[in-house]
């Protein structure tokens, strides 16, 4: 019988199997599992025979790819896919996908979550702002992009976007103001939610000239990559405007340097929390499984990342 095993240091919660399973299954596929390893070579004698990989944000590398002899394809449940090594997969044949969307809605309620709390100043007790009326720059109008406009308009905030790859029709059908360049929507913008992939054109991309032409009062939402903030920049930015907040949801290398000088204008969440809610887990376990089951058996390619 084929195999397709999950293989999640940081298991998918119960829930998530009993939905995945059944999808398994009824294809007549046996389901193995292999959660909370602590060894890379676990990973490596389990995936030997696998004709399929499920993985949440464990790497799946070179090494990784070479002992699967039977691989056929993997899928990262997630919206984020740096952890797959494309080019080792590509090289072997092997398709890698991601699970598009499926998290959107959790990293989205986050987004407008940490805003809050740092608007009200960390709920210490002293008066703060409001979201109503302030200016959003989504930056980046995909699924994840669309539900943070869509949740901030309950707060009555006024959107605005910038995504080359996005009909600037699109936007304007969604309410939203479309501008034509990354620096005009810092420029104009109190909020930024940062959506952009970590690549090579956007890696250290988020840099003192963009941040420091925010507007007074101005804060950066990252539930990116860290990988797409320039470190040293930011900490110029942080230093020059001490009215400038951070938001993140992984903290940056340089978070020492933030807890010893920026007190109470930055958040970090302990760990990469934007995908963690049971409704997301879910959804991105049991997209996993349907697209491999899809790809197995009818060659369906449609999320494949990889050439």
């Amino acid at each position: 019988m084929k195999k397709i095993l999950v293989a999640t240091e940081k298991p998918f919660a119960k829930a998530a199997i009993d939905e995945i399973r059944p999808i398994v299954e009824a294809a007549g596929y046996e389901l193995a599992l292999l959660e909370k390893y602590t060894e890379k070579a676990q990973l490596l004698d389990a995936v030997k025979d696998a004709q399929a990989l499920i993985v949440r944000s464990d790497k799946v590398t070179r090494e990784v790819v070479e002992a699967a002899s039977e691989l056929k394809i993997v899928v990262r449940a997630g919206a984020g896919f740096d952890n797959l090594d494309l080019e080792a997969c590509t090289e072997k044949g092997i398709v890698a996908m991601n699970t598009p969307g499926q998290n959107s809605n959790a990293v989205g309620e986050l987004v407008l979550g940490m805003m809050v709390f740092m608007a009200r100043n960390g709920f210490n007790g002293s008066a703060g702002t409001e979201l109503r009326g302030k200016k959003l720059g989504i930056h980046a109008y995909g699924n994840v992009g669309q539900y943070v406009a869509e949740i901030a308009k309950g707060f009555g905030m006024e959107l605005y976007a910038f995504d080359p790859f996005v009909a600037k029709e699109t936007i304007e059908a969604a309410g939203i103001t479309p501008v034509e360049t990354v620096e005009e929507l810092y420029k104009t913008c109190h909020y930024i939610s940062l959506h952009i992939p970590a690549n090579a054109q956007t890696k250290q991309s988020i840099n003192y000239a963009l941040l420091s032409s925010m507007p007074q009062g101005a804060a950066l939402v990252n539930t990116a990559r860290k990988e797409v903030i320039h470190e040293e920049e930011i900490l110029k930015v942080m230093a020059d405007r001490p009215d400038f907040k951070y938001l993140s949801d992984i903290a940056p290398d340089c978070k020492a340097e933030f807890e010893a000088n920026f007190e109470g204008r930055f958040f970090f969440t302990p760990k990469k929390m934007g995908a963690q809610t049971a409704e997301a887990n879910i959804n991105a376990g049991a997209a996993a499984a349907r697209q491999i089951i899809g790809f197995l058996e009818n060659g369906d390619e449609t999320f494949k990342v990889n050439k």
